[in-house]
């Protein structure tokens, strides 16, 4: 059957192959998941629908023995009353059905056959499905794990370049410049008040000293 085939194929599946070729591992391994969720009911309903075949089938051979039986006592009735035509109608109908039973035999053979082979792929797949869900878990978290990392390392070499560092260095030193001549300009803003109070001082100075002077002069000796 296709659909076994299908399962087989899943069941050999080895789901690290499928991460590796996958663009997006983790939308890859929750499709895997999905495909075989999927596969999983779809061997379920071929199980049931086997299943219910073979007891259809055990119900069909069971009828057509019971049809053996009655047109074998119908022989003997014939036989019984010297009827030798209807002896041989009714075993001709008794090799009929005793053919048909026979081939009713080997199909619930089959079918038995057919049932335990869905069963089994069906174990199969659900124990290949609880193992690749725990794997699937395990591998989302790694791979997770590792693009966060990778971020890290990114954001890390970025960090580090050189080019951002000597770009840095060059705004500190523009900075500090920058302070130095701030500082300087309101040192000389400062030096320029004091030297200005000190020419008013030494003018009022001369001022005075001028006019004790010319006092002096004005006195008569």
């Amino acid at each position: 059957m296709a659909l076994l085939e299908r399962v087989s194929t899943l069941v050999r599946a080895n789901l690290n192959d499928l991460i590796d070729k996958a663009e997006d591992p983790e939308k890859m391994i929750k499709q895997v998941i999905l495909d075989m969720q999927n596969q999983l009911l779809q061997v379920k309903t071929q199980v049931a629908i086997a299943i219910a075949d073979q007891h259809l089938l055990g119900k069909k051979q069971k009828e057509n023995e019971e049809k053996i039986g009655e047109w074998m006592r119908k022989a003997e009735l014939a036989v019984d009353k010297q009827e030798d035509d209807l002896a041989r109608a009714s075993l001709q109908r008794v090799e009929s059905y005793r053919e048909m039973s026979e081939n009713f035999a080997q199909q619930v053979i089959d079918q038995k056959a057919q049932v335990e082979n869905l069963k089994s792929a069906l174990r199969k797949l659900e124990q290949k499905l609880t193992e690749a869900q725990a794997k699937a878990d395990l591998l989302i978290t790694q791979h997770r794990r590792a693009r966060a990392m990778g971020k890290a390392s990114d954001a890390s070499i970025a960090i580090g370049d050189g080019s951002k560092a000597a770009a840095f260095d060059r705004m500190k030193h523009k900075v500090a410049h920058s302070e130095a001549v701030s500082q300087a300009k309101s040192e000389l803003a400062g030096d320029n008040i004091e030297d200005r109070l000190t020419a008013l001082e030494r003018e009022d100075h001369i001022e005075q000293l001028l006019s004790e002077l010319k006092k002096k002069r004005a006195t008569p000796a």
